[in-house]
């Protein structure tokens, strides 16, 4: 009987102790781990146990120090000799006087004083006055602009200027930290954060007449037109131009003309005094759902090629109706305006290397860009190429293009040769793309409605049924 009470006594302890130990051991180690965060369990979800700790070591204090000096106020004035209206006669008497029309922002991109900015921050001004960060003030001339891309050069008479180097946008990635430097509500010199939201953003929604915009959340308010958006090294990617809004204020979406455009854009206006645009020569689309079930593509992505230009780079190279661009150079073609994006930066003349789908296999093809020399109307008799800024300002016009043949021998020639066409159906028109677009959208039975400046700068309207 001691024996037994002896050995339940020995199997009790040994109990306790392997139950001590467990509670010890175990349990503690358990609730250490999950106080430590590090409690594990099965799941059928991917997660990553790493111990990496999030967030970023970007320092975004020399990228403005580096960039809040080059980015300018710009003031587009209007000067006039007599009241427009009653307001501006109890303001200013019989005397006319000066008018703020906008302001926004501008970016030197040299030492001598040339300026990037918007179009639409300096149309129609009689006078243009910049501010420079240290409260400088000089009145600026404009040396070209683009209203296409809404994309201005301006120049000051100044040296030794901060100024802002430009960066390939090609090679900004979503999700890369960016800065919007500028004057929003007339705020000097203005920084504010964000990142890449999308690249090849096309707001128009239209193929047949495409936008290649970079998007971030950086806070762009009105005011920042014109503005430089940055990268972390301080070098220019992008011209602040849009806002997506209802309320003409930030919610989150703004838009930047990418700074390989840009650059294209003033390098032209320089040299060429006009904007040299190269053209693939084809007329398409993005793929779309409907489109893919249409003609049965084998691919979501890409562009489809309707239509091939005669005597066009691509049809020498061998494009043809059908074709699926999948890439140009290094770029991948996704949609329209990562196309459209790619080709604005280059000039006629220039070759890129186009990767084709035809009939479910690869192609590489070498295109050279050609220049859209002049469009053809059949529908109402006249040829057009593209006007000058001599030729435009020799008539009073802001845009147009002009009619150099007449094709019908129902119409006045010696009116009409010369004269600038400013309107097709109610649509500015400042370039042959414009005039193509317009005619090729319309249905065929409707109205062709033409306004313009005839030789003598009178303006006109004709109407073809």
């Amino acid at each position: 009987m001691k024996k037994i009470a002896t050995l339940l006594f020995v199997s009790i302890l040994g109990g306790a102790l392997t139950l001590g130990s467990y509670k010890l051991f175990f349990e503690e180690t358990a609730i250490q781990a999950a106080q430590n965060g590090k409690a594990q369990q099965q799941s059928f979800i991917p997660v990553n146990n790493s111990n990496s700790v999030y967030g970023t070591n970007a320092d975004f204090t020399e990228a403005a120090e580096k960039t809040v000096h080059a980015v300018v106020h710009v003031k587009n004035v209007a000067v006039f000799k007599g009241p427009r209206n009653i307001w501006e006669y109890y303001q200013y008497g019989n005397n006319g006087g000066r008018a703020l029309q906008g302001a926004g922002s501008g970016v030197i991109i040299t030492p001598d004083g040339y300026i990037v900015t918007n179009n639409h921050v300096i149309e129609g001004a009689s006078e243009i006055e910049v501010t420079l960060n240290n409260n400088k003030t000089y009145k600026a001339e404009v040396i070209g602009s683009d209203p296409q891309t809404d994309i201005a050069l301006i120049k000051v008479d100044a040296e030794d200027l901060d100024y802002i180097p430009f960066g390939d946008s090609d090679n900004a990635q979503l999700g890369e930290w960016v800065l919007a430097v500028g004057n929003p509500f007339n705020l000097k010199s203005t920084v504010t954060a964000g990142i890449i939201s999308a690249k090849a953003r096309d707001l128009n929604a239209r193929d047949n007449s495409p936008q290649s915009f970079i998007q971030t959340d950086a806070a762009i308010n009105p005011g920042n037109s014109g503005g430089a958006l940055v990268n972390i090294n301080g070098e220019l990617i992008g011209i602040n131009t849009a806002i997506s809004s209802p309320s003409g204020s930030y919610i989150g979406y703004a838009f930047a003309v990418p700074s390989n455009i840009a650059r294209k854009i003033v390098e032209d206006i320089m040299e060429y005094g006009d904007v040299q645009k190269g053209i693939l020569g084809i007329r398409g689309g993005s793929i779309t759902p409907e489109a893919v079930k249409e003609y049965g593509l084998s691919t979501s992505q890409g562009v489809y090629i309707g239509m091939v230009r005669p005597g066009s780079g691509a049809e020498k190279a061998g494009l043809e109706q059908g074709d699926i661009i999948r890439q140009i150079d290094n770029i991948k073609i996704k949609k329209f305006s990562d196309l459209s994006g790619y080709i604005g930066s280059k000039r006629p003349g220039d070759e890129v290397l186009v990767k084709i789908l035809r009939d479910g296999n690869e192609k590489e093809l070498k295109v050279m860009l050609t220049k859209l020399e002049s469009y053809r109307i059949p529908a109402i008799g006249v040829e057009v190429s593209n006007a000058t800024s001599e030729e435009l300002k020799l008539l009073n016009a802001n845009n147009g293009v002009k009619i150099n043949q007449i094709l019908s021998e129902n119409l006045p020639e010696a009116e009409l040769v010369g004269a600038i066409i400013t309107e097709i159906n109610n649509k500015k028109i400042y370039n042959i793309q414009d005039v193509e677009e317009v005619i090729l959208s319309r249905r065929s039975s409707d109205p062709i409605v033409i306004t313009y400046l005839d030789t003598k700068g009178e303006k006109q309207r004709m109407i073809w049924r």
